[in-house]
């Protein structure tokens, strides 16, 4: 998957929200949050491969201009606390974009799409929503050098953490993903995610199980 140059990111910001004195401090804050140096995996590669997935998605989603903000707002405020992150970056969302002059209602439906990142699990009658998880979660079905990348961003994410607690954790999250009916709600995230992320998964499923447990909470 293709991603734009580090330096397009200012670029596809100011396309979505205009070049205003308040869009553009909007913008360099966001910069600023996804830079933080605790991040390993939610950095500005994160928010590049996730707006490109999106583009490869757009066709899907009805108003592609709200699932383009939520993506920029998704990780913007990331502490490694799952639940809590997303309703905190809904809660940014909420508190900055009508600066940006966006109605109540659009900001309603951002905070809305951010907070539906901490389950990927949208709704059938939700397009928008459908198109921002699975460009989310596209990660997972990366090449197999590309795969390790995050897996290792994500294990670094959570240095804190024990490595028999890291890996039961994990362990869980891919459980849970592998046992949903599909890990892809678009039908084109299923015709190019869906088979390479499985295998990833089950394979990364296998090295963990060869290992000790313990009760961490790590998140794709």
């Amino acid at each position: 998957m293709s991603t734009p140059a580090v330096s397009d990111l200012s670029a596809a910001w100011r396309d979505l929200a205009g070049s205003s004195p308040e869009a553009e401090a909007l913008g360099a804050d966001l910069l600023e949050r996804w830079a933080e140096p605790h991040r390993r995996y939610h950095t500005p590669d994160h928010l590049r491969a996730v707006l490109a997935a999106i583009d490869e998605l757009a066709g899907l989603a009805p108003d592609i201009s709200a699932v383009r903000y939520a993506a920029w707002f998704h990780d913007a405020v990331y502490a490694g606390q799952p639940g809590d992150d997303e309703q905190r970056s809904a809660q940014l969302a909420e508190e900055a974009l009508p600066r940006c002059g966006l109605s109540a209602e659009r900001v309603t439906e951002v905070a809305r799409l951010v907070r539906l990142t901490a389950t990927h699990r949208p709704a059938a009658d939700d397009p928008d929503g459908r198109v921002l998880c699975d460009a989310d979660l596209a990660v997972l079905a990366g090449a197999p050098r590309e795969y390790l990348a995050y897996t290792t961003a994500v294990r670094e994410e959570y240095a804190h953490v024990g490595d028999p607690e890291f890996r039961r954790a994990r362990a869980a999250v891919l459980r849970a993903l592998l046992e949903a009916p599909q890990l892809f709600h678009t039908p084109i995230g299923r015709a190019r995610w869906e088979d390479r992320a499985r295998v990833n998964a089950r394979a990364e499923l296998l090295r963990l199980e060869k290992s000790a447990s313990g009760s961490a909470s790590p998140q794709p």
